[in-house]
């Protein structure tokens, strides 16, 4: 096991990987721009370092810093969270060449499933079902697009190969704007991403966000932790999650848990990554895999009683799998809210002072955050602060404890969209369970 580990990344999840390191003893080093010297995890790790100023460009993203606070704490590993650096394959190289551990998948893995055009065709391979597509990057010529277009039927969306978060895409509803709609993707990609290469896929109605939570030693040992609905999106962010996915077809969901575990091995995949589908008229469609630990997590380890960060841990410092397929039981339903300084009506960021901070409590409720009463939430990154996270015996009980914590959680000073949240999780569709991914923002008018 690592003795000491550098956590390279901010807020909730920062913390998150410094309980996890701490209950298997090993030593940790937090890193912080100018702006968050005053993080809780700062606060509470064995040694901190500053690594620049504010603009996560000139800290949390700037990978000669991360690499020399390695160097000078003689930190061993590098856990990068997710979001800054946690899927940048040259981050991840670095670290490895400088003589380091990356607590992730190998570079190639990563750069592989980057690639969404290279993902698709190695899921095919591994038996993963997929969208159907044009099976490869765009050509340049205009007729042979529109002829994979009219093969595909319309609508189809255009893809952005090196996009994701839902950036870099773009739905074509008719043959007449294919071609304009592809240059406009292209320029819009490789100015995001620096790659212009852009790929169709067949434009599914009205799908669900069902993803897969998997985790693998890289030595032929990969299990998966169920399926997880995230479907409650705006603006392709998601708002709401919960452990396991409603309504799905049994038969489904146990052949793409067994695809997603042969295409792990295939790979030679290590770590804990996250498969994520469409799901639409019973069938499960992959659009790209995650190879990070995820912000919703939590739901899984409340469902299943495994600490994925504890596993990610062992596993990158060598060890196989502590826990096996059979092992692991589906027991009741979770939910997890994500708590966010912002409007909740007009989404406006929020930062500023707390004043004060009362997260709710009593059985099965969870809260992931790094806020404290006295906390300044700075304006220069993402504006989640927190996640409430609450489990039951079944999916009702777990829904009430939801509406329990979100009523007991006091958070003063700034704006939150914690009332938005109160009124989702009384949304009688919602209650129901399975509206897809377009139901929340039909419901706000956008």
């Amino acid at each position: 096991m690592f003795n000491k580990v550098l956590i390279a990344n901010r807020g909730e999840i920062a913390l998150r990987v410094l309980r996890a390191c701490r209950e298997l003893g090993i030593t940790t080093v937090a890193v912080y721009s100018k702006a968050d010297r005053d993080l809780k995890h700062v606060r509470l790790a064995d040694e901190s370092v500053c690594i620049g100023p504010n603009p996560s460009s000139e800290s949390y993203l700037n990978i000669p810093a991360i690499v020399s606070a390695m160097e000078v704490t003689d930190s061993i590993a590098v856990h990068p969270g997710y979001g800054f650096l946690a899927e940048n394959a040259d981050f991840a190289e670095q670290i490895q060449k400088s003589g380091f551990v990356f607590i992730g998948p190998d570079p190639d893995v990563i750069r592989m499933m980057g690639d969404k055009v290279c993902a698709i065709q190695t899921m095919k391979k591994a038996g993963v079902p997929t969208v159907p597509g044009s099976d490869g990057p765009l050509p340049s010529d205009p007729e042979a697009c529109i002829k994979i277009g009219r093969a595909i039927g319309f609508p189809v969306i255009i893809k952005a190969s090196a996009g994701g978060g839902g950036r870099g895409m773009r739905v074509v509803h008719t043959e007449a704007n294919l071609w304009n709609s592809i240059q406009i993707t292209k320029t819009e990609a490789k100015s995001a991403f620096g790659d212009g290469t852009v790929y169709m896929e067949k434009f599914l109605q009205n799908p669900r966000h069902v993803e897969v939570q998997i985790i693998s030693d890289g030595q032929g040992n990969a299990v998966h932790l169920y399926d997880r609905d995230c479907s409650m999106q705006r603006r392709h962010q998601k708002v709401i999650e919960e452990a396991p996915a409603p309504h799905i077809d049994d038969e489904a969901r146990q052949a793409v848990f067994a695809s997603c575990i042969k295409a792990c091995n295939e790979i030679g995949y290590r770590g804990a990554g996250t498969f994520e589908f469409l799901y639409e008229d019973g069938g499960f469609y992959f659009i790209e895999m995650n190879t990070r630990i995820q912000v919703e997590h939590p739901v899984s380890e409340m469902i299943t009683g495994v600490d994925l960060i504890k596993e990610q841990i062992r596993v990158c410092a060598g060890q196989k799998l502590s826990i096996r397929q059979e092992d692991i039981k589906i027991n009741g339903h979770a939910f997890e809210c994500r708590i966010n300084a912002e409007d909740s009506k007009t989404f406006l960021p929020s930062p500023g002072l707390v004043e004060n901070f009362h997260p709710p409590g009593g059985l099965g409720v969870r809260v992931d955050s790094h806020l404290y009463s006295g906390y300044t939430v700075p304006p220069y990154y993402d504006s989640m602060i927190a996640k409430i996270i609450t489990h039951g015996e079944d999916r009702r009980t777990a829904l009430k404890r939801m509406e329990g914590a979100l009523d007991e959680l006091i958070i003063s000073g700034i704006r939150t969209n914690t009332d938005l949240q109160k009124d989702l999780v009384r949304d009688e569709a919602f209650i129901e369970g399975g509206v897809n991914i377009h139901y929340l923002e039909k419901k706000l008018g956008l």
